[in-house]
């Protein structure tokens, strides 16, 4: 038999055996996705924005409504400690934005302009009703300075939760900036292999079933994706967003003792001296705005101190139902 012929039946087989391969992995990932989401069915709703559905997920009562907006690639899940607290006191509304968690992809562009508008269409179609206090986590601090700068009349008060900065790739250490290649390709693995199952069998979609059944989807890990390649734009256009006037604003921002703990440790000083010189920054968008350290916190505060968020959400509410009370009685 010539060589030819045998690498030609080894070509075959090796195609083969990853057809088949690729087939077992899409059914595991597809029977293991719906078994989680069978397990723990999606609170909240579904709600048509025009043409396809994003979820939302209400719980207490009173006003104002407080909205939470996640993090890059997070669903609604990561507010999962502060939610319930605050719905003690107030209403309260998690999310998951186009393409994440239970919400439909979206046609749109993955820049924070096109979430802030995705996020009014939903607040509108789902019948919650203005004023809000928006409480943005990281990238989700562009979402929800957009959001007002679009909608000023529809907010009430902020809360930025360790926020994303608009010229925070301009002034962290460029040897950081440099990594983004490396985060990107890191993303971009996960959602070319979720379809297939590979990261769930590696373990890289976690033990919590409640969080698999929200975010180890190939949509989320796509959205992730999109998002982050997206971020420079979303920067540009929160830069534009102007001043948030004397509008109630709480900045919290984590511990400089407890940095990002993928960072190389060359890089942990300078970029935490950055960082808290642009937290101080974002406090001065208002003329009433606080900044608060978060203690043994480190960039994902609402999960290491959600006390913090708490307490700052509580302290615009109350502030805003006084100067309501205040109001009427001038009346």
């Amino acid at each position: 038999m010539q060589p030819s012929r045998w690498l030609r039946r080894i070509f075959v087989g090796l195609f083969t055996v990853a057809i088949v391969l690729a087939a077992v992995g899409a059914s595991y990932q597809s029977l293991s996705a719906a078994r989680d989401r069978r397990a723990h069915p999606m609170p909240g709703q579904l709600v048509d924005i025009g043409g396809y559905r994003m979820h939302i997920h209400c719980t207490g009562q009173g006003t104002p409504t407080v909205i939470l907006d996640s993090g890059l690639g997070d669903s609604y899940i990561s507010w999962h400690k502060v939610q319930p607290q605050i719905a003690q006191f107030t209403r309260v509304c998690s999310y998951d934005r186009a393409g994440l968690g239970y919400s439909d992809s979206s046609p749109r562009h993955r820049t924070s302009k096109d979430i802030a508008e995705e996020l009014h269409t939903l607040l509108h179609n789902a019948g919650i009703p203005s004023h809000y206090i928006l409480v943005g986590h990281s990238m989700g601090g562009y979402d929800v300075r957009l959001f007002a700068g679009h909608y000023r009349d529809e907010v009430a008060g902020m809360v930025l939760v360790d926020a994303s900065h608009p010229e925070q790739q301009k002034r962290f250490p460029p040897a950081l900036n440099d990594l983004d290649a490396g985060w990107i390709r890191d993303e971009e693995f996960l959602e070319f292999t979720m379809p297939v199952g590979i990261p769930r069998l590696m373990g890289f979609c976690g033990h919590d079933a409640v969080v698999r059944a929200a975010e180890c989807t190939f949509y989320s890990a796509r959205e992730a994706v999109a998002e982050l390649k997206k971020f420079p734009e979303s920067a540009a256009q929160t830069a534009t967003s102007g001043s948030l006037g004397d509008m109630p604003l709480a900045v919290l921002s984590h511990d400089p003792s407890t940095p990002q703990p993928d960072l190389p440790e060359d890089l942990v000083k300078p970029t935490n001296d950055v960082w808290q010189q642009m937290q101080a920054e974002l406090a001065r968008l208002s003329t009433r705005g606080t900044q608060v350290i978060a203690k043994n916190s480190g960039h994902y505060i609402q999960l290491d101190r959600p006390d913090v968020v708490i307490d700052a959400v509580r302290r615009i509410v109350d502030q805003l139902r006084q100067d309501s009370a205040q109001a009427s009685k001038i009346e």
